[in-house]
This record gives C-alpha cells, sequence and structure tokens, in this order.
C-alpha cells in the first residue's frame, strides 16, 4: 500500500528546516514570525508547485498558554495539542547519539493544501517513542523550552536528525534551505556524506565546498548576541559521536573559537546567503564582514491573512489575485464604497472577537489602533505610553481604541514586565481611552487583527526589526501602517500615501524621546485628523496601501526570488 509520502519522492529537490512551522491555529508547532514566514513559505510553495518538503519539530507541548492575571502579569501553561487529530506518523525512524545514548526519531506526515489545489509535505520530527529513555522522549515536546542543553538537543534533532529520515524516506534532495541557524547542524551531516560516498576531496575546504553549494541559508537575526551559541564542552558532550561528523578543530574554524556559533556554522557552510530586508542585509554583512549577504525582503501568504469581505472584493474584481497577487497593483480601481464596506466588515469581525475574549465593548465608530508581536524589549510596546498626559488629551480631542496582543518567553524578564506594564497604563488611561490586551496571542487573534484595526502600530529599535510582517498582512486588508523606519517599512514606506514614519530611523537608542514625539505629533496632527475629517483620502491611502504594498510584500513574490536566485543558481 502506498504510504502518503510516496507521490511526493520522485519530484521533491528542495529541503526547508525551520525549527517552528505555523501550518493552522490548532497546531502548535510555531511562537511567532518565524513560524508564521516558515509556514507562508510552505503555503506558497505549494500554490507555486515548487518541488519542496518542509522540516521541523513537532513540539506536543508546543510554546506557550498564555494567562493575564489580575496584575497583569503573564502566566505562561503547556499548550499542547494531539498529533494525531492533524498529522500522520510515518513507519520509519532514524537514529541519532545523543550524551552516547542511541536516541530515535521518527517524522509524522502533515499534508499543507493550498486554495488553489496544489499542497507540499510537512516532516514534524518527534522523539516521543518507546525506544527512548524518558528524557529523551521529551526533547521534541516544548518548542523553545529549557535550557542550552535541551535546545542543543532538539539542534541536533532537527539538523541531523532531519538530513538522516529524509534520506531514509528516500529523498532526492539538491538543495537545502535553512531558516535561520537552529538548523545549522544539517550542515554537518551533509558534510558526513560528502566524506562517507567515497566524494571526499584530499583537503578539508573541498569538503567544505561541496556542502556550500547545496546550502541556502536566511538569517532573522539583526545582533549577534541574539543568535545560538553553544559552548564547546556542551557540544562534546551532548553531540558525544562528534568525530564521526567533524573534529573539533575544523568545527572551532568553521562555528568560531570560542564557542560554537550556529549564525557562523550556517554562513560557513551556506552557498547563498540572505537577509530578510535590505537594511538587514547591510546590518547582517556588517556583523559578519566578509560574507555575501543578499537580500530577499520576507512576505506574507495573501489567501491567508486576507480578510473574507476583502477577498470577495478581490475576487469579483481581480480574480487571479490569490494565484498571482501582484494584480493588486489594480486595488488602486476599486470603488471607495466596495473598500470601506469590506474593512467595515473586517472591524466588526475584530470587535466581535474583542468582546468574546474579554469584558471591554469596543465602538465600531472609533479608530482602532493595533499593536501585536512577540513582547521584548526592543520591539518597545511602551513607546506608546511614554507620556500618558499628553496621550489622554490626544484622545480627548479625537477618541481612538487600541488593542494589544503578544506572547512573552516565559524567561524574558523584560519582556514579562513590560506586559505588566501595558497593564498598568491600560488602567490608568481606562477613563481616556479604551484599550485591550487579548490574551494567548495566535493565527486566528492575529488575522482579525491585522484586518479588522484602522491603524497598525509597530515601534521597534532600529536596527532591531530585521523585518516585520505583521504589517505586510495590515497592507492587503487596507490598514494603513504607523511605523519606525526599520525592517520592510524602509522599503514600504511613502510618507501619506502608504502610511506614516515615526522618527527617521537612525540607530541608537538616544533617539527613543524623538521617536515618541513623533508618535504623539503624528497621532495628534495627521493620523487622526483624517481619519475624522476626510474619510475619502483615507480611503484612497487604503487603496495605495493594497496597491503598492500587498502586490509586493507577499509571499508568492518571495518565493519565486528564492526559487529563480537561490534554489536554482
Amino acid at each position: 500500500m502506498m504510504t502518503p509520502i510516496e507521490p511526493f519522492l520522485q519530484r521533491t529537490r528542495i529541503a526547508y528546516f525551520s525549527m517552528e512551522i505555523a501550518l493552522c491555529p490548532d497546531m502548535h508547532t510555531y511562537s511567532g514570525g518565524l513560524g508564521v514566514l516558515a509556514g507562508d513559505s510552505a503555503r506558497s510553495a505549494a500554490d507555486l508547485e515548487l518541488p519542496m518538503v518542509f522540516v521541523s519539530l513537532l513540539s506536543r507541548a508546543g510554546y506557550i498558554r498564555q494567562e493575564i492575571d489580575a496584575e497583569g502579569r503573564q502566566m505562561a501553561g503547556l499548550n499542547p495539542w494531539q498529533p494525531e487529530q492533524r498529522a500522520t506518523p510515518l513507519g520509519i525512524m532514524a537514529s541519532l547519539v545523543i550524551e552516547g545514548r542511541e536516541v530515535w526519531v521518527r517524522p509524522w506526515f502533515y499534508r499543507l493544501p493550498c486554495p488553489l489545489g496544489h499542497c507540499v509535505p510537512v516532516l514534524l520530527l518527534d522523539t516521543d517513542l518507546e525506544q527512548n529513555q524518558p528524557a529523551d522522549r521529551q526533547i521534541t515536546h516544548h518548542l523553545y523550552g529549557g535550557d542550552d542543553a535541551y535546545r542543543l538537543k532538539q539542534e541536533i534533532v532537527l539538523g541531523i536528525g532531519g538530513g538522516r529520515l529524509l534520506q531514509a524516506l528516500g529523498f532526492d534532495i539538491r538543495t537545502f534551505h535553512l531558516n535561520e541557524g537552529h538548523a545549522a547542524l544539517l550542515t554537518l551531516h551533509l558534510l558526513r556524506q560528502v566524506r562517507r560516498n567515497g566524494d571526499a576531496a584530499d583537503d578539508a575546504a573541498r569538503d567544505v565546498a561541496r556542502v556550500r553549494e547545496r546550502c541556502v541559508f536566511t538569517t532573522h537575526t539583526p545582533v549577534e548576541a541574539g543568535t545560538d551559541r553553544f559552548s564547546y564542552e556542551l557540544v562534546i558532550k551532548t553531540l558525544s559521536n562528534l568525530h564521526d561528523y567533524v573534529e573539533v578543530a575544523e568545527l572551532k574554524r568553521l562555528a568560531g573559537d570560542d564557542r560554537l556559533n550556529m549564525t557562523r556554522l550556517a554562513l560557513n557552510l551556506s552557498g547563498y546567503v540572505n537577509g530578510v530586508s535590505k537594511t538587514h542585509a547591510q546590518t547582517t554583512a556588517k556583523m559578519f564582514p566578509g560574507y555575501d549577504v543578499r537580500a530577499i525582503t520576507n512576505g506574507v501568504h495573501a489567501a491567508t491573512w486576507t480578510h473574507a469581505g476583502f477577498a470577495r472584493l478581490y475576487d469579483e474584481a481581480l480574480p487571479q489575485w490569490a494565484r498571482d497577487p501582484e494584480v493588486l497593483a489594480r486595488a488602486d480601481q476599486l470603488s471607495d464604497e466596495a473598500i470601506w464596506a469590506a474593512h467595515e466588515e473586517a472591524k466588526r469581525d475584530l470587535l466581535a472577537r474583542v468582546n468574546e475574549l474579554s469584558s471591554i465593548e469596543l465602538r465600531p465608530d472609533l479608530p482602532v489602533i493595533g499593536f501585536a508581536r512577540r513582547m521584548t524589549e526592543y520591539k518597545r510596546a511602551g513607546l506608546l505610553f511614554e507620556d500618558i498626559e499628553r496621550l489622554a488629551e490626544i484622545a480627548r480631542r479625537r477618541p481612538f481604541q487600541v488593542v494589544f496582543a503578544g506572547l512573552a518567553h516565559p524567561r524574558d524578564e523584560g519582556g514579562r514586565a513590560l506586559i505588566s506594564q501595558i497593564h498598568r497604563h491600560i488602567r490608568q488611561l481606562s477613563n481616556a481611552v479604551p484599550m485591550i490586551y487579548v490574551a494567548n496571542y495566535d493565527m486566528r487573534i492575529a488575522a482579525s487583527l491585522v484586518s479588522g484595526a484602522d491603524v497598525w502600530l509597530n515601534t521597534p529599535l532600529p536596527p532591531l526589526e530585521a523585518s516585520g510582517t505583521s504589517g505586510m498582512k495590515a497592507a492587503l486588508n487596507g490598514v494603513l501602517n504607523f511605523s519606525v523606519l526599520d525592517g520592510w517599512w524602509v522599503e514600504g514606506h511613502i510618507e501619506g500615501v502608504t502610511g506614516w514614519a515615526i522618527g527617521d530611523g537612525k540607530v541608537g537608542s538616544a533617539l527613543h524621546p524623538r521617536d515618541a514625539d513623533d508618535l504623539y505629533r503624528k497621532l495628534d496632527e495627521v493620523v487622526l485628523p483624517l481619519w475624522y475629517d476626510d474619510r475619502a483620502r483615507w480611503i484612497w491611502m487604503m487603496k495605495q496601501s493594497i496597491s503598492k504594498l500587498g502586490s509586493y510584500f507577499n509571499s508568492t513574490r518571495m518565493m519565486r526570488r528564492y526559487a529563480a536566485e537561490a534554489y536554482l543558481h
């Protein structure tokens, strides 16, 4: 009997590795933007019928389930899901040596369909097998959980285990795409293959060159301190058969003398390297001089993130938009009435969801500002509250509402403190500005927020936003971006046309007060007056946002560029 993977074996030539991947809301295999990007990449790969397979971890316990207590503190619990309800375990396993023990890894198969009728295979790696010792069964349970030793074990399973399973399943992979450095140990598996297959050259440099020919590396990290780094003592203890892959001296030449730097390992063993926006590629090139870092700016899957009201409008006027989002360039020709009706439908859905999840009932006749992303200090979610009295005064003249959402990693004390701080400010401003923090942010809540808000706010500290994709999702729905000039917004921003800039985008925390002042000034003098007093101009900007941003910042364009420039080079 044919196994579910067999139809894909003959044609698949590209494998995409990612620690997390957002396939659907009920599969808790993602934590945020990196996983959503991987999921959107897979959906567009299906749309374009690219010969790809996607590899990630099963993450049975999920990332975190966020609850907020009465004091506004994040309470993080487990967020498990039932793999057997969504995926199929395959009847094959591969073994690894971790801490001197044999650890077995089994893939689960998930068939990811796209609205156009095509699909791509996804393999989710699992160590919860009776053949493994109790501690080893937990390796693939908690996404980004545990300490350095736990994380390293997960990255061994992803990179080396994923590579071995593709081979065992019969895939003939020509190109391997590493989505961030978590999968960098895959390169050691490939180096071992080169040397074991009798293709090894007389010198290590030529062996490395053969691996580089097959690897593509996308980095998302704008600061070197944010990369995964492990002590060599831990690496030698955990990957106890390291000498089967590479000698320690050679590994240090490839990954750094003091610690194993996963980004450096990927950089040295990948022939094509790219950042996820033009500014991020420039930042990465400065961080790691001597490497040729290209730029392929991220995109989002148009059909996934466009609200049903806008999708019906696009289907009628631009029927090829889901297959070829570039036709959204003609969205500026749609009628004002149709655009506003679609927006009102999306806004009603957002307010209904907020009302369902909280005790606060927001008003449809007031503008809604949305802010939703991972809660960590560099995202500066507190910038809006820099001057509470000034914010309240602005709201007295022209009322507005704010919806927040976002998770903080349980070990990110700064991020958790930020959530508490936001809740204190929400209570302070309760009589002046209606605000709500929606807990347990996920794909469903994200879809409601990016389509139903009127303004999308983003306030990172430059240059720490590598790309940012939430604003791209908002643009597909005509939501106007109000953002610091960093990441993708440097490319997408046209002042007063596609949205508005906060600050000048220059690097440095000293610009923090200036950014806050610019935020208040534009909110008070430009954004809110336009919403209240010139609806025709507001709708015109909505159409510019869709036509100029939605038509370009999508994952169809992104995956076509990867195919043409990275996979087929």
